[in-house]
């Protein structure tokens, strides 16, 4: 959760909705992707996030959608 707390207002309310309703959810490899996400860069996981970037991992892809649809 804390990695969720980010620089950027939007990226940060993205998350914390993400973490609400899908925290439960998250299987124990999608923990560790995320976390693998969540060691970009602000500016550069708001643009995968916010669907103007493609540049993450294609084991991600799942995680990500849901991250574009939180």
């Amino acid at each position: 959760m804390w990695k969720c707390r980010r620089g950027l207002l939007e990226l940060d309310l993205v998350l914390e909705k993400f973490m609400r309703c899908e925290a439960d959810r998250l299987g124990e490899t999608e923990v560790e992707w995320l976390g693998e996400l969540l060691e970009l860069q602000d500016n550069d996981l708001w643009d995968i996030v916010a669907g103007r970037s493609e540049r993450f991992e294609p084991r991600h892809r799942e995680l990500v959608a849901r991250l574009r649809a939180s």
